[in-house]
């Protein structure tokens, strides 16, 4: 521990090889995070840009994409900077802003998964109520809701754990993940059973409304023409396949940190990068390639480029 200012630091111990492959590392990440950048911006950008896609299925999309530069301007620039330092090091403080951002902006991203499930459910089975149950204000309410409850949430749960005791200052990750709960002397009960019951609301709750609205969609577009079938597959599919890949990364990230002790190093900064890599990189490619309405403008930006 190093105390500077009356502040606590935290030493990050997850990188591998540091000293003789910073600039490798600080290459590849760089480059990562460029490309995150511009995909979901240049997504992001149409969507804003074309009358056709101020509908609130993109918008959603929009969102999404939104959230995923959030979350990865939250952790690469400082992964970035410790590449290049001597020592990884974080106050106490930025630990909890980065870790309240993180976990707040991945519930975030199951939140607006429901709205676009919930969306599309109004749009194929209830089609001639559609205009008067999705409306702007229904849309804003949404987003506002899907930013706002994980962030009040976790934003409670840092201000019950930064007044508790500390008995070890080092994380063997790159960033501050659930790993942090590892610092401290002890574990509260009625802390483990907030973060069950944030668990639960933002994560389980979603997941459970989205297999159940995608359930009905089936049914209908099973009794439906082919063409409806092929419209529902064309819209839900990239819904359902970002809902998978995510459910499975924040398992992922709970798993690992249960058995941390078990995994070797390199494995265990492999598993903790994905649950930053897969999604911002992923998210573009599977809207800007599904998205029939999408790719459409896209083609029409890059050929009028070229």
């Amino acid at each position: 521990m190093e105390e500077e200012l009356n502040m606590t630091y935290l030493i990050l111990d997850g990188n591998v090889e540091l000293q003789k492959y910073r600039y490798l590392y600080f290459t590849i990440v760089f480059v990562v995070y460029i490309l995150i950048l511009c995909s979901n911006s240049t997504i992001v950008y149409l969507i804003w840009k074309q009358q056709d896609l101020h509908e609130p299925m993109y918008i959603f999309i929009a969102a999404l994409l939104l959230n995923s530069v959030l979350l990865s301007t939250n952790i690469y620039p400082k992964l970035l900077i410790d590449f290049l330092s001597e020592k990884q090091i974080i106050s106490f403080s930025a630990c909890l802003f980065q870790f309240v951002t993180l976990y707040a902006l991945i519930c975030s991203e199951f939140l607006l998964l429901a709205a676009m499930a919930y969306d599309r459910y109004v749009a194929i089975c209830k089609p001639l109520q559609y205009p008067t149950m999705m409306t702007r204000r229904t849309v804003c309410i949404f987003l506002t809701l899907a930013w706002l409850l994980p962030a009040c949430q976790f934003v409670g749960l840092a201000s019950i754990r930064a007044n508790q005791k500390l008995c070890s200052f080092t994380l063997t990750v790159i960033f501050c993940n659930n790993s942090i709960y590892k610092l401290f002397c002890v574990t509260s009960p009625a802390v483990s059973f907030y973060g069950v019951f944030i668990l639960l609301n933002v994560v389980a709750c979603p997941v459970l409304f989205i297999l159940f609205t995608y359930t009905r969609i089936l049914i209908i577009c099973y009794h439906s023409a082919g063409e409806v079938r092929k419209k529902a597959a064309q819209t839900c599919l990239p819904h359902l396949l970002v809902l998978i890949n995510t459910f499975f990364l924040i398992t992922y990230d709970v798993i690992t940190v249960r058995l941390e002790s078990d995994i070797p190093k390199t494995a265990r900064l492999i598993l903790t990068l994905q649950l930053i890599l897969y999604n911002p990189l992923f998210n573009p490619i599977m809207y800007g390639l599904k998205m029939k309405e999408i790719s459409k403008h896209l083609k029409r930006l890059f050929t009028y480029h070229t």
